[in-house]
């Protein structure tokens, strides 16, 4: 116990505690993305970055601790008149980052209730100046106008609105019911127009085909007309040269037996041979003269006209001999 009251009683000890003391609140340790406002007799003097820094205890103090990353804010649902006096009831979510600690500390009491505030009154001033139908069809208009609008207001706040986005656009009850409505019309109406294309479409094709096909008809039909005719063309040609060629060796036979008739008529055989053929053509000739009628009229020399015919044939045969 008097060595625990000695300690307590010595002036080292008070001294090296106030001199501990006092290097704590003169040493800091910055974190990463971290930004310490430093005051000095109650005015701003600087912002201390990530890693060691020292300042003057006592004299300078620390008075604010700003995150330098981004951060995400949720805008609460809330209502808004569109252009054609339609209220909605509409909710986002904004992305900002701290890229001055000091003006955030100095310019502005609560940053991120002030940034909130600025995106809820800009939004309605978005919406303010659209329709109904182009709030659903416009989102991305929207969200850049709101981000526009709030980088500039932002900025002497130190604070940087990098994104906005709208979550959530709810219409009224009967607003919702008559867009059900007015989609359920418009689907009915594509499916009508889809079914009077396919109709159209199947329609077209089938004309296609079948205007196709007589063309195939056709040209098969004039196809076995051409090669009808070319056959028949060729059967004729054939024809004609075997007709040709009958009449060629007919006369040819024809030359041929002249020419043995007078070649046998030179000899004497040969024109006696000519002499009896020719008499028993002209008895054959008179024979079927009688044969034609009933009653055959003479002058009674029908046995010299016999005579007379023989002389004649004999008269020729003398003259094929010469």
């Amino acid at each position: 116990m008097p060595i625990i009251t000695d300690l307590i009683s010595s002036p080292l000890l008070w001294i090296a505690i106030v001199v501990v003391y006092t290097l704590k609140k003169g040493i800091y340790f910055v974190p990463q993305n971290r930004g310490y406002v430093v005051y000095t007799l109650g005015k701003y003097d600087k912002t201390l970055s990530a890693g060691l820094n020292f300042i003057v205890p006592f004299i300078q103090t620390i008075a604010a601790d700003r995150n330098l990353k981004e951060q995400s804010l949720d805008i609460s649902a809330q209502a808004a008149i569109t252009k054609d006096n339609i209220t909605l009831q509409l909710d986002g979510i904004l992305f900002m980052k701290v890229t001055d600690a000091a003006a955030a500390t100095n310019n502005i009491t609560d940053y991120k209730v002030s940034v909130v505030q600025l995106a809820m009154t800009t939004m309605r001033n978005a919406i303010g100046e659209m329709e109904l139908d182009e709030c659903f069809q416009s989102r991305d208009a929207i969200n850049a106008k709101i981000l526009g609008s709030m980088t500039e207001a932002t900025a002497p706040w130190g604070v940087q609105v990098t994104r906005y986005e709208i979550k959530d656009i709810t219409p009224p009850q009967s607003i919702r019911e008559d867009m059900e409505k007015q989609m359920t019309a418009e689907r009915e109406k594509r499916s009508v127009i889809l079914t009077a294309e396919g109709v159209k479409t199947a329609a077209i094709t089938q004309a296609e085909g079948e205007k196709q096909a007589r063309v195939l008809d056709a040209e098969a039909a004039k196809a076995e007309q051409v090669l009808a005719a070319e056959a028949s063309k060729a059967s004729q040609i054939l024809e004609a040269a075997g007709k040709a060629e009958a009449i060629t060796l007919v006369a040819k036979a024809e030359a041929d037996a002249l020419r043995v008739v007078g070649e046998q008529a030179s000899s004497a055989e040969g024109q006696s041979a000519v002499t009896l053929t020719l008499a028993q053509d002209a008895i054959k000739a008179h024979q079927a003269i009688a044969a034609e009628g009933t009653v055959v009229l003479s002058d009674g020399k029908t046995g010299d006209n016999i005579s007379t015919t023989v002389a004649q044939a004999i008269a020729v045969s003398s003259n094929l001999k010469l």
